[in-house]
């Protein structure tokens, strides 16, 4: 299908808003046109599945980076996609650009080398936590620090603008895509978080990451540790809106056979926030949640 439109259309809305659109073609149709449209959408939702990336709608509409077009409200402000929030939320709410710049200019001028070093000579460490480490590897090197700071430019970012803010949907949707809400925003944030985690306590800039609010996530008055069950946890409650009070992401979730495992596939292999088994457990959790909501939805 060269336009993906119209199977968008089939995948993104509810049964009832499909035949309620279909009453209003004033064109002539054949007989059984309407029940045929409606049999194709069933035959398509069947084959859904996560994957961020995907080259498909199939493939894109269940994950986190999915636009959503009236947007999602989450947390007391509304955001373009679950991507756009869960990114957000690892940047404190008083934290600016120009912090995350000058954070950014102390990081390329250290030598990162012995740092790494430490991390990948103590197995206690390196093996629990590989994926993280080599996460740093490449986002501590001086070429990738400035791409961070080149980027915001790009973006047209203010420096005075608060980070968490910046990524929430204001007077203009879509400021930033999914894709960049994961390799900017998220990436960036990741590193500081993930540099205070490994950093000892004597290094100096830990102390420096924890005064612009790396030592945590904060979220409505309570403080959660990034790699934590709790911070995970975040995931399904942002689904438990996404899927439970949107029936068109809920009738979605729901169409898939339960026969048919749910996965979530990435182009670059697992993530430091959250361990993929846990997404896809979670994922499959709030299916199960959106079927039981059926079951017991008066008739």
């Amino acid at each position: 299908m060269a336009d993906e439109r119209p199977l968008e259309t089939l995948i993104t809305h509810t049964r009832a808003e499909l035949q309620q659109a279909l009453a209003r073609v004033k064109e002539l149709t054949p007989d059984g046109y309407a029940d045929a449209f409606l049999a194709v959408q069933e035959k398509w939702k069947h084959s859904l599945n996560c994957w961020s990336a995907s080259p498909s709608i199939p493939g894109r509409v269940l994950s986190n980076w999915y636009p959503i077009e009236e947007g999602i409200g989450l947390y007391g402000a509304t955001y373009d996609s679950t991507e756009h929030f869960w990114q957000a939320v690892k940047y404190h709410p008083d934290t600016t650009v120009a912090e995350l710049v000058d954070l950014l200019r102390v990081m390329e001028r250290t030598d990162w080398k012995p740092w790494l070093k430490r991390l990948d000579d103590d197995p206690k460490v390196y093996l629990p936590n590989a994926y993280a480490v080599e996460f740093l590897r490449h986002n501590l090197s001086r070429e990738r620090l400035r791409w961070f700071r080149d980027e915001m430019v790009k973006q047209s970012v203010r420096t005075d603008e608060h980070a968490r803010a910046a990524q929430q949907r204001g007077d203009k949707a879509f400021r930033f895509t999914a894709y960049e809400e994961k390799v900017l925003w998220g990436d960036l944030a990741d590193v500081f978080h993930l540099v205070y985690l490994f950093s000892s306590t004597e290094d100096p800039i830990r102390k420096t990451l924890a005064e612009r609010h790396f030592d945590g996530v904060y979220l409505e008055g309570r403080k959660m540790g990034f790699i934590s069950e709790e911070y995970r946890s975040l995931m399904l409650e942002i689904w438990k809106v996404k899927y439970l009070e949107m029936p068109r992401f809920g009738e979605a979730i729901r169409s898939i056979p339960l026969e048919i495992r749910l996965s979530h596939f990435l182009n670059d292999g697992d993530s430091p926030d959250i361990p993929i088994p846990v997404y896809i457990g979670y994922l499959n959790q709030i299916r199960d949640m959106a079927l039981a909501q059926q079951k017991t939805a008066p008739k």
